[in-house]
């Protein structure tokens, strides 16, 4: 069991760290504000650094819980041989979360990984799930575009850009960000990812977009069955151009929805758009 030795800046990460010992491994989790509960569940390669700002924004109004997947952030990285780093272990660990905090009336806020991940969550939980807060997500099997990334992901090739270059975090980071990160914003995604050992979890849920697809086939059937007369907001990125294929089907599956675009934000939304996610968030959820 291994963690990162790393204190996030406190004027750009200024919450308290909270730790919840899972049945595989201890998580790092932020709790601020009070009100209704937002659930934030990060995707690749991020943490709960990534919505620092929303959660700066809106802890006014809203409890924000902000968890780091086991395997990211600042929480454990279990032995990969005991923790799987699949998305239904994550999905697993989660559940645990909420039921040790008592969680109920959440609004789950997901973007990217955390789109199935956070699916699956919802339909675990679906009872405990008040609405849902949707940015650039899928939750179903994967496209032949996705298919052929998760394969290549795991070739020997794949594996050495993910583990020894940590690639999702000094190349795709960055190019699916349209503003410019700072030398120490980027300090604050490379020091949880910061040796090999570390990236385990980034590294296998790459392959599990596609070794997942009978899990995803099933979590498409289940969202529609169980959430799809939810509450829903989806703030959709529209300069991510490898998930604009995407929104549509989204918007399919939640026919009451509200759509937010972003304009100019990219893939990494939250970094390019904090103050318009949090708004409509706000307005949607809070406001009459």
């Amino acid at each position: 069991m291994s963690a990162p030795q790393f204190t996030p800046n406190p004027v750009l990460y200024p919450f308290e760290s909270k730790y919840f010992q899972s049945s595989a491994g201890r998580m790092h989790y932020v709790d601020e504000g009070s009100g209704p509960v937002l659930l934030m569940l990060h995707g690749q390669p991020a943490w709960s650094f990534l919505y620092r700002d929303v959660i700066k924004a809106l802890r006014s109004d809203f409890r924000c819980i902000a968890p780091d997947m086991l395997g990211y952030g600042l929480s454990e990285r279990p032995d990969r041989y005991h923790y799987g780093y699949t998305p239904q272990a994550h999905v697993g660990i989660i559940c645990e979360l909420i039921k040790h905090l008592d969680l109920r009336d959440i609004i789950l806020v997901s973007h990217d990984w955390a789109g199935p991940i956070g699916m699956g969550v919802a339909t675990a939980e679906h009872p405990r799930i008040r609405g849902l807060a949707l940015g650039n997500v899928w939750y179903w099997s994967p496209t032949p575009k996705f298919w052929l990334f998760s394969a290549f992901m795991a070739t020997p090739i794949g594996r050495w850009l993910l583990l020894q270059k940590n690639f999702f975090v000094e190349r795709m980071l960055p190019n699916w960000t349209n503003r410019t990160l700072s030398d120490e914003e980027m300090h604050h995604y490379r020091e949880p990812q910061s040796s090999p050992k570390l990236r385990w979890g980034v590294a296998e849920l790459a392959r599990q977009i596609r070794l997942a697809k009978p899990w995803l086939t099933e979590l498409e059937l289940r969202v529609q069955t169980l959430l799809a007369n939810k509450p829903t907001l989806i703030t959709w990125p529209m300069q991510d151009r490898t998930f604009a294929p995407l929104l549509k089907r989204v918007q399919k599956t939640f026919p009451g929805h509200k759509l937010v675009k972003l304009e100019t934000a990219n893939h990494y939304y939250t970094e390019d758009a904090p103050e318009k996610v949090a708004d409509a968030i706000r307005q949607h959820f809070l406001e009459p």
